[in-house]
């Protein structure tokens, strides 16, 4: 990672930024995650996706409920064709509400709650050698209304659109190991990697 880059994400996690989110959104006490779980630096490859879900809604280090997911995107000269789209969906997932195409410096910032379903759910068609490239960063609060929630901590919950036949393994032969794969950021690999290497 460049220093331009660690700079951004530092930036993104300034008190400045926070101020202007919580004005941005009407959420106060936004918090940022130090420890950026689950965030930092995505890229998808050609075929990739990611299917409708809702993230986890608690940071189990810091203890704090998920309120807000910032995404900016990184593909320059992307075009519709390659697809990619981020898809935001009714909190019953009855119906796509917006699609947005993830174009260079494009940001998109959202509430997550336990009914806040998204996700890239076609497989991208970009060239071999091209990839989907994001920055995900979430913030947090100590506590959240009791309408944005199941009442209970948990993971990615995975959902099915209507149109969708779901499963783990599609007649491609992927599997979800090689979707797991296409997912990490390649920062976490490396990490890890160079970690069990020693």
């Amino acid at each position: 990672m460049g220093d331009a880059t660690r700079l951004l994400l530092y930036s993104l996690n300034s008190s400045t930024f926070i101020t202007f989110l919580e004005i941005l959104t009407g959420i106060d006490g936004l918090l940022p995650d130090p420890h950026f779980e689950g965030g930092g630096l995505h890229q998808i490859e050609k075929g990739g996706f990611l299917k409708m879900h809702v993230d986890f809604n608690q940071h189990k280090k810091l203890r704090l409920d998920r309120r807000l997911n910032f995404l900016l995107y990184l593909n320059k000269d992307w075009k519709e064709e390659y697809g990619g789209h981020l898809e935001l969906w009714d909190q019953n997932m009855i119906q796509c509400e917006k699609k947005i195409l993830p174009v260079f410096n494009r940001c998109v910032v959202f509430s997550t709650t336990d009914f806040s379903y998204h996700g890239h759910p076609e497989p991208l068609t970009c060239p071999e050698d091209r990839t989907r490239k994001s920055l995900a960063l979430y913030y947090y609060s100590n506590g959240r209304p009791a309408e944005e929630t199941l009442g209970t901590p948990h993971t990615t919950i995975f959902q099915a659109r209507p149109q969708d036949n779901f499963q783990l393994t599609d007649p491609s032969g992927t599997t979800a190991s090689t979707i797991l794969k296409k997912l990490i950021p390649p920062i976490l690999v490396d990490t890890y990697n160079a970690l069990r290497s020693k």
